[in-house]
């Protein structure tokens, strides 16, 4: 409200003698010259302009760093089938990356190191040098 009231007391003091009439002299040529000039009854200076002023923000957010983007899906690696339970052909045993587990007997080893057996049979964990572990399918007995 103050802002609106100072800026129109400041534009009426800044264009005091002029006016928007029609004719082809403005009145602050009359007041040069000494011609007579109509003045009409000014409001006072605190008066509210008919047209208020509205200052606008930009409507575009600023670029800036993400804080979205980073939920992924787990990789679900890990042991599969588990010592002494059945595995039928083409199940995977264990999902790893890299040889963690190494292939043994009757299993095959993916692209993805990805341990699968290649036989029906009984799934086993065996130590393998130091510091190895294997895995193999034996053939179960009915």
């Amino acid at each position: 409200m103050a802002l609106a009231s100072s800026t129109s007391f400041n534009l009426m003091v800044s264009f005091k003698g002029l006016s928007l009439s029609s004719s082809s002299q403005s009145s602050f040529l009359r007041e040069q010259f000494g011609l007579p000039t109509l003045s009409v009854p000014a409001k006072s200076p605190l008066s509210v302009s008919p047209f208020p002023i509205t200052i606008e923000a930009a409507h575009k957010k600023g670029a800036g760093s993400t804080k979205n983007g980073r939920d992924s899906k787990a990789q679900r690696l890990g042991v599969k089938i588990f010592g002494d339970q059945v595995a039928k052909p083409g199940a995977i045993i264990v999902r790893q990356r890299g040889t963690k587990f190494h292939p043994g007997n009757n299993v095959g080893l993916g692209k993805d190191y990805t341990i699968f057996s290649l036989i029906d049979g009984l799934v086993k964990f065996e130590k393998y040098g130091p510091d190895k572990k294997k895995v193999s399918v034996y053939p179960c007995e009915v």
